[in-house]
This record gives C-alpha cells, sequence and structure tokens, in this order.
C-alpha cells in the first residue's frame, strides 16, 4: 500500500478521481481525471464500467485510504438515484479491494480547502490550483473536486 488517498467526485456520466500523496507535510497531485461513461449506455453498463475503472485506480495507485463524496440535494430524483448507485458502486469495488473508505461533506471539503464551509465552488478550484502549483484548474470540474475530496480526507486527519 501506498501513502496515497485518492479522492472521488461520484456521479454516473462522468465521475472525478484525484490522486494526492504527502511528503513532509506537502500535498503533491500523482494523477486527475474523469472516468466517463456515454449516455447511449444502459445504466447497468454504466456502473459496470464505473466498477472497472475504480478497481483500476485502485490497483494501479494502491490508495491507504479513499475518500467519496456524499451526495448533494438533488431536484431531479431520476439523476440522483442514479449518482446514489454509482457512488454505491464505488465504495463496493473499494470495500472488496480492502482499503478504508471516508465518506466526506461537500461542507467538509469546502471547509478544508478555503476555511468556509459555504464557500463558492470557484474558491475550492482556485485553491486546488493554488496547492498543487497548477497553470489552472483542472478541467473538467469534476476531476478538480476529487482532488478537493482527497485533500478534505487527508485533511481530517484520516490519512
Amino acid at each position: 500500500m501506498s501513502n496515497c488517498v485518492l479522492g472521488i467526485d461520484p456521479g454516473y456520466g462522468r465521475m472525478g478521481y484525484g490522486v494526492v500523496e504527502t511528503k513532509n507535510g506537502i500535498a503533491h497531485c500523482l494523477t486527475y481525471g474523469c472516468i466517463e461513461t456515454p449516455a447511449t449506455m444502459v445504466l447497468p453498463d454504466r456502473l459496470y464500467a464505473i466498477h472497472r475503472a475504480v478497481v483500476e485506480l485502485v490497483r494501479e495507485y494502491t490508495p491507504r485510504l479513499v475518500g467519496v463524496e456524499t451526495i448533494l440535494f438533488q431536484k431531479n430524483v431520476k439523476t440522483a438515484i442514479a449518482v446514489a448507485e454509482a457512488r454505491g458502486v464505488v465504495l463496493s469495488a473499494v470495500a472488496a479491494a480492502g482499503v478504508a473508505v471516508v465518506e466526506v461533506t461537500p461542507t467538509e471539503v469546502k471547509q478544508a480547502l478555503t476555511g468556509y464551509g459555504k464557500a463558492e465552488k470557484q474558491q475550492v478550484q482556485y485553491m486546488v490550483k493554488q496547492l498543487f502549483r497548477f497553470t489552472k484548474v483542472p478541467k473538467p470540474d469534476d476531476a478538480a473536486d476529487a482532488l478537493a475530496v482527497a485533500i478534505a480526507t487527508e485533511g481530517q486527519g484520516r490519512f
């Protein structure tokens, strides 16, 4: 097992991931990106594609811990259910690999990155950019959000 955290920003069309390792108190981004599933795929196939991708990320980076953001209130119930199902697939894949999971709320992520639990999304993304000394905010937004989840997970002393 390595000394890194895998952060996940749940979704079923696009799920962000970010892998962060801390050395001597300094966070380093190992990788980030998105697991994307086309809308033309049926939901079970999309969920299986997410499962395979998460298993591969865990296999490649061997994180000590995986942080998964909890779901915000969704006005669209159908979307909320699909995101919850995708999130469940992630939790199951990580548990099957024997890696501990930490669930973090959006407020905890905002608090960890900006010091203010009601910060705007742009403020969190700016802090991700600054923390990793990126020249610009990682795109898509889901990837930047996943890096923020990884940092929040580590920052809660659960690393």
